[in-house]
């Protein structure tokens, strides 16, 4: 039984090098790589000299080593911030995401649909705090004031600064790169960002994904007017679009194409496939539309009580719960639907979505939020229906309030990982009277409230009580497991800790969780817990991992692991145990052979 004496994210660099040693057998020596061999293999398509096209910057080599950096920290699981822990498939991670985008490479490899992010824009106010490549775990513990009880004052970024710019391509580089390790070969980011970053940032991700996986730079019209005391007022950001792959999305909607509002066809009839739309009713749209009684239902309709009454009988309306609704077929979609132009003017204004934002908190908590129907239109321009979206600057929390919101409209099952920083708020901010400390508290806030107002909303929708409103919540930490540092000054109390190496301040599910990430598995993954021989042990993912932390391990538990494994039947099956529950290394061996009856090969303790 081997002893699993630390626990890390995914090593890239060793990924790295097994894909290239699988692409070119012969120049892996001892697992590093021969460059001679590499450059002799690609003939004349190797760049040597000193002059030539590249985008560079002061730090780039190290952001770009810090890309590949592994991180031994976790996610604690955090029940009390969260909201339907037991059923939702939505996460929301407090912490610093560069360091949380490592913990995900492992779980999330190549499943994120589409990602979306706000970063800073580079003003000179907006930096949080500066990344340190030498400790960025610490270095964020300590600046949140979770190592020094007095905190840090959070950084800025001014223009005074000699790397200005250079400053704010270190801190996006090695979070792009990552974020690029996640997507779905089909998968999309969107970028939001003004004026002051935007030219670097396109030849970043120029690099990051390949010029040719640029679909568009899109204008969004953020703002109505502006005050006139410049030259030319300013009144729209960029939004950066890439895919991952071009390729793998057009050969995947060859018919379809990148088209917005062609998701949620699931129903067919002799007609084709179709989905349903509302026709208003009660409440509904009140411009110019005729009002009237229709079958038992008094309400503003979209069409003359004439044309309802042919639709109705000829099939194409139809009720449902306590309202009508309209069969919208794709053929009919295809046909009248133009592909999205990279002009956004459409009343996406951030001062609709800040007023809208405060109606639903209850005070002016977050300045600039972006509309909901900004972050709509990106879903679905992105088919993203039953997909997992990622916002790892995730700000009020907009992404998740679309996601929920289009869910609701279209019977999607989109789920949603977001991550934000626990900034502060200034205390003399609405924000901060109002009750939030950090931008994180904000986040979750309005994430809770957006849910309950959505299934309001949508009351009288067939099936609204299933839509997932909920998200688990996490907190990046240090790991779980007290590391060995080699100092011979505190040999014992190194060898202590060497033997009950998991922190005392630590609970079972603390380390349950940095198991599943650290061994690739989902953190909503289903999980299962059982007593037995009266002793906590959970099954996650039916079976294909058990594990049991208890101070004392006896071969009941291992027969009772046997059993429930037998009765759920997983294709692989591993078993961790508690170093110490064990009393002795005979102990382990019979646990080993009583499981190995079972089948079970892969046995470790912790």
């Amino acid at each position: 039984m081997e002893k699993i004496t630390s626990l890390t994210s995914a090593d890239i660099v060793a990924d790295n090098i097994q894909l290239l040693k699988q692409l070119f057998p012969t120049i892996v020596k001892e697992n590093k790589i021969e460059l001679n061999e590499l450059k002799s293999l690609l003939g004349e398509n190797v760049e040597e000299k000193d002059e030539y096209y590249r985008f560079t910057w002061a730090g780039k080599n190290q952001a770009r080593l810090e890309a590949n950096k592994p991180t031994t920290a976790t996610l604690r699981p955090n029940k009390a911030d969260s909201k339907d822990w037991d059923t939702t498939s939505n996460i929301f991670i407090e912490g610093d995401n560069l360091e949380v985008l490592k913990l995900l490479q492992k779980s999330y490899a190549n499943k994120i649909k589409m990602i979306y992010i706000d970063p800073p824009y580079n003003t000179g106010k907006d930096f949080v705090y500066k990344d340190n490549y030498a400790d960025n775990l610490g270095n964020y513990l300590e600046l949140t004031g979770q190592l020094d009880e007095s905190g840090k004052k959070i950084s800025t970024n001014t223009e005074s600064d000699g790397r200005y710019h250079s400053n704010w391509l270190n801190m996006m580089y090695p979070r792009l790169r990552l974020a690029r390790n996640l997507m779905t070969d089909d998968g999309v980011i969107f970028i939001s960002i003004d004026d002051n970053e935007v030219h670097n940032l396109r030849k970043l991700c120029d690099e990051i994904f390949g010029e040719d996986n640029l679909i568009a730079q899109i204008c969004h019209k953020a703002r109505a007017s502006v005050s006139n005391d410049k030259i030319i007022s300013s009144n729209h950001n960029h939004i950066l679009f890439y895919a991952k792959a071009k390729n793998v999305i057009f050969d995947n909607r060859k018919n379809i194409g990148l088209k917005p509002n062609l998701e949620g066809f699931d129903k067919s009839d002799e007609n084709g496939f179709y989905k349903l739309v509302p026709v208003d009713g009660p409440g509904g749209a009140k411009k110019g539309n005729p009002h009237y009684e229709f079958e038992g239902i008094t309400g503003y309709w979209r069409f003359s009580k004439e044309r309802m009454t042919e639709m109705f009988k000829n099939g194409q309306v139809v009720k449902t719960t306590n309202n009508l609704q309209q069969k919208y077929y794709l053929s009919d979609a295809k046909n009248s639907r133009r592909t999205a132009t990279t002009w956004w003017d459409e009343n996406l204004y951030t001062s609709t979505a800040t007023a809208r934002l405060k109606t639903l908190l209850g005070s002016n908590a977050f300045d600039t939020p972006k509309p909901i129907e900004l972050l709509e239109k990106m879903l679905e321009l992105s088919n993203t229906q039953n997909s997992l979206i990622l916002d790892f600057f995730a700000g009020s929390g907009t992404t998740a309030h679309a996601v929920m919101q289009l869910n609701a409209e279209d019977g999607g099952n989109r789920k949603c990982i977001s991550v934000q920083l626990p900034e502060p708020t200034d205390e003399k901010s609405e924000a901060f009277k109002a009750g939030y400390a950090t931008i994180a508290e904000i986040t979750k806030e309005r994430i809770r409230r957006a849910g309950e107002k959505i299934k309001q909303d949508f009351k009288d929708k067939e099936g609204i009580e299933k839509l997932d409103v909920g998200f688990k919540a996490f907190k990046l930490d240090s790991s779980n497991i007290v590391a060995w540092d080699g100092n011979p000054d505190k040999l014992a109390e190194q060898l202590d800790a060497f033997a009950n190496n998991i922190k005392t301040d630590r609970t079972e599910e603390d380390i349950l969780f940095e198991i599943l990430l650290k061994y690739g598995l989902d953190l909503t993954v289903a999980i299962e817990e059982k007593t037995i021989a009266g002793q906590k042990v959970y099954s996650v993912g039916l079976g294909t991992l058990f594990i049991c932390l208890a101070n004392t391990i006896t071969p009941e538990i291992s027969e009772g692991i046997g059993a429930w494994k037998q009765e759920l039947a997983p294709t692989r099956c591993r078993v961790i145990y508690k170093d110490t529950g064990f009393n002795s290394d005979k102990d382990k061996v019979n646990a080993m052979q009583i499981l190995k009856r079972f089948g079970v090969e892969e046995v470790n303790s912790i």
